[in-house]
């Protein structure tokens, strides 16, 4: 199957799987929400939100296990894929063990220095640590499992594992609205319950369809290997993990100046950009083991073209959903879950922002990690992530309100952005003339366009759902317009188009065929 066809399969997949979850996911988040109150909510967030971040740690570091993968698939190398496999647990087994131990002396820091949590709840947030604990473990060493299925492009297998997911969440939020003992703490643990349940399925799955897939560490250890992984997979997780670790250290730092109620509103946050990042970040799941397998073929010219492209793709599915959401937002909110906590609105707001300007480079890390040379590249988001904690705190000591954080955030993004051009001109050879004219001057003029537009009804109406729907149709209209107009190049439209008629011809053979 070509790169092109593939991407565009993958991506129907994911996407139905999509459709499916995001709904589910933001119904979940209001029931849980109502059931635990505004104090609980934060507190889990708070404490148990590195839960949510470490499935980012989870993808940035299968991404590194994935890059030897479908480089050995590039290759066309069974026997080394073994090899790498074995090695791969054999290094996260050794990273949960080192996580672990470091994160519990952490903890004991954080609650007897740090936290600002009511004293009746002190032994329930102790609880959620230990539950974040226990999911940590697992999630790193399930990571050998998600980079086998991702290197083969198997998004159906990805798809139905995130739709069991949504659906045992929904069910625990359903079952905690109404139990009556600690509902966080049952929530807590019901979590990593679920961890133990998706780690069981991947491990199953893996073993019985994929030949690599294979325990015996005597016949498939290679020392050179090893150390190799090893190296690549260091300066993937400091990178991975000074963004995890700065994150929740601004959850800490939002605690100790205003509050858990804050957390909360941090939590909407996030949950709000994760949800809207999930369209451009489906796409980009089938699209980053095409960028490694191009490398890994030595096609740099189709990489190049393949980051290009998904860095555009990626920023416009993100607006598409974005612009109404930011028009919106203080409606979308109030309609999603009646009490809103407060900072929620401008907290939302402005991390879309960010996640806007991330767009733009998004596929670059993928790239210059299928090149291999990720020390320097490492280091400096390292660096540029750890400054978000210390600029924010002198912000907040010198009285400003909690939303300047993500003034702070957005310029970390714009810097992480730079340092990713720089890095993949200097490795890849990148045309930075091409760069700014094909993708950053295209999606921005279109999406500006787009939000002018969009605006016009909050100027001649009142808030409602009527005005929700017509910002809506508007943003759709001139999404498409100014889509095609500027945003897309000659051969980039003709593949979106070709790819929107393979999907109308197969609809209606199977309509036919159903028929008779």
């Amino acid at each position: 199957m070509q790169p092109a066809k593939r991407v565009a399969v993958n991506t129907g997949i994911l996407y139905g799987r999509m459709t499916i979850t995001v709904f589910i996911s933001l119904y979940v988040t209001r029931l849980i929400l109502a059931a635990l109150g505004e104090n609980d909510f934060g507190i889990f967030n708070l404490v148990g939100g590195s839960i949510a971040m470490l499935t980012f740690l989870n993808l940035a570091m299968a991404a590194a296990t994935q890059r030897f993968m479908s480089y050995a698939q590039g290759e066309e190398d069974l026997k080394k894929q073994k090899y790498i496999f074995n090695v791969s647990v054999i290094l996260h087994f050794i990273i949960a063990i080192i996580v672990i131990i470091l994160l519990e002396i952490l903890g004991y820091f954080l609650f007897n220095e740090i936290l600002d949590i009511p004293p009746e709840r002190i032994y329930a947030a102790k609880l959620i640590f230990q539950f974040m604990l226990i999911s940590t473990f697992l999630i790193i060493i399930s990571v050998p499992y998600d980079a086998v299925i991702n290197a083969h492009e198997n998004m159906l297998v990805v798809a139905i594992l995130g739709i069991i997911e949504s659906i045992v969440k929904l069910a625990i939020a359903i079952y905690i609205s109404f139990i009556s003992i600690d509902k966080l703490i049952i929530y807590g643990f019901l979590m990593v319950t679920l961890s133990i349940l998706l780690l069981v399925i991947r491990g199953i799955y893996c073993h019985n369809k994929y030949n690599e897939v294979q325990f015996n560490f005597r016949k498939y250890f290679n020392k050179s290997l090893f150390f190799q992984m090893t190296s690549f997979a260091g300066w993937s997780l400091l990178s991975s993990s000074a963004s995890l670790i700065t994150m929740q250290g601004i959850s800490v730092l939002l605690n100790s100046f205003f509050g858990v109620v804050v957390n909360a509103a941090q939590g909407i946050a996030a949950q709000v950009s994760g949800q809207l990042m999930a369209f451009s970040n489906t796409m980009l799941k089938a699209l980053n083991p095409v960028i490694v397998k191009s490398e890994g073929g030595k096609n740099r010219y189709q990489m190049l073209e393949a980051s290009m492209t998904g860095n555009k793709l990626s920023f416009f599915l993100l607006a598409f959903f974005a612009i109404p959401a930011l028009l919106e937002m203080p409606f979308i909110l109030k309609l999603w879950l009646k009490d809103v906590p407060e900072y929620s609105i401008e907290f939302c707001r402005l991390r879309l922002i960010a996640m806007y300007i991330g767009q733009l480079t998004v596929t670059f890390p993928t790239a210059i990690s299928a090149i291999g040379n990720i020390k320097q590249f490492s280091s400096w988001n390292s660096v540029i992530w750890a400054l978000l904690l210390p600029a924010s705190y002198v912000l907040f000591k010198f009285g400003a309100p909690p939303e300047y954080l993500y003034f702070v955030f957005i310029a970390v993004y714009i810097a992480l952005s730079i340092i990713s051009v720089y890095f993949i001109k200097r490795l890849g050879g990148l045309s930075i003339k091409d760069f700014l004219v094909n993708v950053v001057s295209r999606c921005m003029s279109a999406s500006i366009l787009t939000f002018i537009l969009a605006s016009i009804p909050l100027f001649i109406m009142d808030p409602g759902i009527i005005r929700l729907l017509l910002v809506t149709f508007i943003n759709t209209i001139a999404f498409i317009l100014f889509l095609f107009l500027i945003g897309l190049k000659e051969n980039e439209k003709q593949l979106v188009i070709s790819i929107y008629f393979r999907v109308v011809r197969k609809i209606k053979n199977r309509y036919i065929i159903a028929r008779t």
